[in-house]
């Protein structure tokens, strides 16, 4: 693995290999912090709220609530920018859509056991906030970690991949699930792509697959977590709670790599654009 070094102007010498390495995992931990604050604050609420809610407000009312305050504290103190903020509000669309449609009459996906005051056709407001988190900790992670991608595919490639996975999360209940077929496109476009990431001064680097991988895994992880503390259930768990099926792993490495897609486009059309001194 290739590693191109920055050294500040002043940095300290003589650091062995191994007290190097723990810096550079100190640095990897402490961002890696800072980019899942808005998903790690919200999770802590999910499990601090209790069932019956909060002085009378029902739970799912309450978490709306504190992540509305999350958000709006993240920007208030410059932890996030407007443009930043823009981006997740159209992941929260995204993933407000996806939730109307699971939850439907008919497909009955998954569903919300609970009562809420702020509720569209059943689906509790605070659930886009979920897919929400995703779109944060990338944009953030992005930042901190002076993140590039190298050999990315063209755009208009990985777009158009993106949208048929994002649609085959609805046409599979009709038409059949191309998610495999979609996922192996996926891995020959990304094949050659790496990202890198900078943790303190040193640059690494990781297979694009692979990162998408392992995020999935901790948000499989988390949705675990969420359906055992019965925010929502899958038909599986109504009568005992069970582990969510570890085909779910996959749904969240796409969701996750359509999610990368569409920031990785947003800096690209940032990036073309010109604004004037």
């Amino acid at each position: 693995m290739r590693e191109r070094r920055v050294t500040a102007p002043g940095a300290r010498t003589g650091w062995g290999g191994a007290g190097a390495l723990l810096v550079e995992l100190a640095h990897f931990a402490r961002k890696e912090a800072q980019a899942c604050l808005f998903a790690g604050l919200f999770f802590a609420a999910v499990l601090c709220v209790p069932r019956a809610g909060v002085l009378g407000l029902p739970r799912y009312d309450a978490l709306l609530l504190i992540a509305l305050a999350i958000q709006a504290w993240m920007l208030w103190t410059g932890r996030e920018t407007r443009d930043e903020l823009k981006a997740i509000c159209l992941f929260h669309g995204l993933g407000f859509a996806l939730e109307l449609f699971k939850t439907s009459a008919g497909i009955r996906s998954w569903s919300y056991p609970d009562f809420a005051h702020t509720q569209l056709f059943g689906v509790p407001l605070f659930s886009g906030f979920m897919y929400a988190a995703v779109g944060s900790y990338i944009i953030q992670a992005w930042r901190l970690f002076d993140l590039r991608v190298e050999h990315h595919p063209p755009y208009w490639m990985a777009g158009w991949v993106a949208g048929l996975l994002y649609l085959n999360f609805f046409t599979h209940h009709f038409i059949g699930d191309y998610r495999w077929i979609l996922a192996a496109v996926a891995l020959g476009l990304y094949a050659r792509s790496r990202v890198v990431f900078r943790p303190h001064r040193v640059d690494r680097r990781m297979p694009l697959s692979l990162a998408l991988v392992l995020i999935g895994f901790f948000l499989w992880l988390a949705e675990n977590m969420g359906t055992f503390l019965g925010l929502w259930a899958y038909p599986h768990q109504l009568e005992a709670w069970s582990a969510v099926h570890l085909t779910k792993w996959s749904a969240w490495s796409l969701l996750v790599l359509m999610s990368f897609t569409i920031v990785t486009h947003l800096k690209h059309i940032k990036a073309r654009v010109h604004v004037p001194p």
